[in-house]
Order: structure tokens, then sequence, then C-alpha cells
């Protein structure tokens, strides 16, 4: 299935989703205007490395990252293997991997439509709207 954000397209494949993809493009809207932290969606991991990952990516908190680096030492692989393992990742967004960067915080890679400023931008939406809701609790 095909979903919108920022201008990008995503591809998204729905057997790795147990929602009905109105239900999955219609989270994705309300995350994109800043109304939803969590898609909420049920994933079918792979029982392979790739969905090692994938189930780690997605411990990641909203707003948050975490290196390549990080998150081999949790797996006990090496950096290089985990961002090919993000490379297929069969559902960006809705497993998170947009927030793994690189050593030292730099944004590499990202296997979506739109590339690293699609990343860039979710990155910062996320940001900005964890300030917002800090700030109001202040």
């Amino acid at each position: 299935m095909r979903a919108e954000i920022h201008g990008a397209t995503l591809e998204l494949d729905e057997s790795y989703l147990d929602a009905d993809p109105k239900v999955v493009r219609e989270r994705i809207r309300e995350y994109e205007r800043g109304n939803r932290t969590a898609l909420d969606i049920e994933v079918r991991y792979p029982d392979t490395f790739t969905g090692r990952v994938m189930r780690v990516m997605t411990e990641i908190p909203y707003g948050e990252t975490r290196t390549y680096g990080e998150l081999a030492a949790e797996l006990d692989t090496s950096p290089v293997a985990v961002g090919q393992a993000c490379g297929r990742n069969p559902i960006p967004l809705v497993v998170p991997c947009h927030r793994v960067v690189g050593a030292g915080g730099r944004l590499v890679g990202f296997s979506a439509e739109g590339g690293v400023e699609l990343k860039r931008r979710l990155l910062d939406g996320e940001a900005a709207n964890r300030q917002a809701k800090l700030a109001a609790f202040e």
C-alpha cells in the first residue's frame, strides 16, 4: 500500500500490518499533523535478523533517536548490519527506522521516497511536537 506524508510516498508492505489500509493512512495523517505520537498498528515481525532489528526500532520513543551503533550493541552485531536491516524495513514509519541515525546524530540513509530529507522532516516534526507537549505541562 502507498501512504503520503510530508509530500512523499511511503511504500508499506501491508502483509506485515494487521490493520485496514484506510486506518493506516488516517493514523499517518494524524501523526503528520502532530495529533498522534504512536500509530498503534499491530505488526507481524519476520522471524529474521531484520525482524529483530524492527522490534528494537519500535522501542525508540517518539521524538528520540538511537544510533546504528547503539542498536548494534543491543543486538550484538555490527552497525553496518543494523543499517542494512533498516534499509529492508518493509513498513517505514510504522516501524520507525527514521529514528535511527549515524554516529554523532548524522542523518544517513532512509529507504523511503524522500530519503534523508524526509527523515529530517519526520524527526523535526517529532521534536517540535514533543517540545510543544512538554511546554503545555509546564
